[in-house]
């Protein structure tokens, strides 16, 4: 058996055939090293030279690495600080399946951390299938405010409303905004918003160490709409206004910006908590959602997204 030299002009031949060896062979490092007659350190490094140099091209043959690399480039493209990708099921239309699990997931690492947080919510159909997924937990140490009303034009609990759901799983300290989504008119919700009791809700939401939101589009099917907080007459208007898409009541159109007047002077909800200083991640997959969540990236409306491959493919085609 021949004694390589850990060098020369057989260095990269050696390490192409070490790295043979374990990816391929299956072979151990020590194998490798009995085998090319080496030390084991040297095994290790020729196998860890084999990857810097481009020599072994390693492919995941399973459906999650499509995943990985669409939430690499997404990341990179709209400069994101948190993106989770997963799998799609071609036979489903579901909005929220595996993105209410995969958000589910994301949530419970963080409220299981021992150092106190500050966690917003928005409202809407994939959180609340998120909250859903939330197994039963302890979390005195940490707060979790509400972005937005939780009453209903009829004066009934928002049915899409997450914040005392949660509170109930978690045992976290809660601050609901026990207000309506939309108020009646432009003075009303300055009054409201002005009261004792909402502004230190308000400032808390500010102060989110990260917020989970969902994005609703504006198509005929809104939930805006469909839930009751606007006319259809509104929603014509806000779609003639150039609006597509709306977070926590908030419309906004193509490029990001805020329509002005119509309902977005009436929204009692919270401002989204700074991007610069906090992870604003969206729950959002679908055609539907698609200008909504492009607008929201572009603006950096949002600087976190958890969706799925058909929407990650379709927001990567889309720029």
């Amino acid at each position: 058996m021949n004694t390589r030299q850990d060098g020369g002009s057989n260095r990269l031949d050696d390490a192409a055939r070490a790295g043979w060896l374990y990816y391929v062979a299956g072979n151990t490092q020590d194998q490798i090293a009995a085998t090319l007659g080496i030390s084991r350190q040297t095994a290790q490094r020729l196998v860890s030279l084999a990857v810097s140099e481009g020599l072994i091209k390693v492919r995941v043959d399973h459906p999650i690495a499509n995943c990985l690399d669409l939430a690499a480039r997404l990341r990179s493209r709209f400069a994101l600080d948190l993106v989770e990708v997963v799998p799609s099921d071609p036979n489903s239309s579901s909005t929220t399946i595996g993105i209410a699990e995969a958000a589910a997931a994301e949530i419970e690492r963080r409220l299981r951390s021992p150092t106190p947080i500050v966690m917003a919510i928005g409202t809407g159909r994939t959180l609340k299938a998120a909250i859903e997924q939330l197994p039963p937990m302890e979390c005195p140490q940490h707060k979790v405010v509400s972005l937005t009303g939780n009453i209903s034009p009829d004066g009934s609990a928002a049915f899409y409303n997450v914040i005392f759901t949660m509170a109930d799983r978690v045992k976290a300290r809660s601050f609901p905004m026990p207000l309506p989504v939309i108020a009646s008119s432009p003075e009303e919700r300055e009054m409201l918003l002005n009261q004792p009791m909402i502004q230190p809700t308000l400032a808390l939401a500010a102060e989110a160490d990260v917020t989970f939101i969902g994005i609703g589009d504006l198509g005929p099917k809104a939930p805006l709409y469909e839930d009751g907080f606007i006319s259809e007459s509104e929603l014509k208007a806000l779609q003639k206004a150039g609006g597509i898409a709306e977070i926590v009541g908030w419309v906004f159109d193509r490029e990001g910006r805020m329509i002005e007047g119509i309902t977005n002077d009436r929204v009692s909800s919270a401002s989204l908590p700074s991007r610069e200083k906090s992870l604003v991640i969206a729950l959002a997959m679908g055609e539907r959602k698609l200008p909504g969540i492009l607008a929201a990236a572009n603006r950096r409306l949002i600087n976190g997204l958890i969706t799925d491959e058909r929407t990650a493919a379709a927001l990567l085609a889309s720029v």
